[in-house]
């Protein structure tokens, strides 16, 4: 896996739960979109292949998982936030609120 050395940076001054959780994403991502590269873009870690698919925020109480260009993605649960024609999150406020199934098959959708 490709990681950069500001993510790491970025995701290490979160609190400790919110790291585990950062780093349960920031491999999921890798894993589920194979080629994947990393940057700090905007103060938060964004997940690029060939155009910026997701992106990484911690807050005080949750981390949001963002994603670029959702009309490729499958949501007939509706668990998406967000009212943009382009961008979409979750927010994710313990690690076993990760749905990871689900958020891998997102990413697969969204980075093919």
């Amino acid at each position: 896996m490709n990681y950069n050395k500001k993510v790491t940076e970025y995701i290490d001054r979160a609190s400790d739960e919110q790291i585990v959780i950062l780093e349960t994403l920031r491999k999921l991502i890798h894993e589920s979109a194979m080629g994947v590269s990393e940057e700090m873009k905007w103060n938060m870690p964004v997940f690029a292949k060939t155009k910026d698919f997701a992106y990484l925020r911690f807050a005080k109480n949750h981390i949001t998982l963002g994603f670029y260009n959702i009309n490729k993605i499958k949501d007939p649960d509706n668990l998406l936030e967000g009212e943009g024609n382009t961008l979409k999150h979750i927010k994710i406020k313990s690690e076993k609120d990760i749905k990871q199934k689900i958020i891998s098959e997102w990413l697969k959708q969204i980075t093919s």
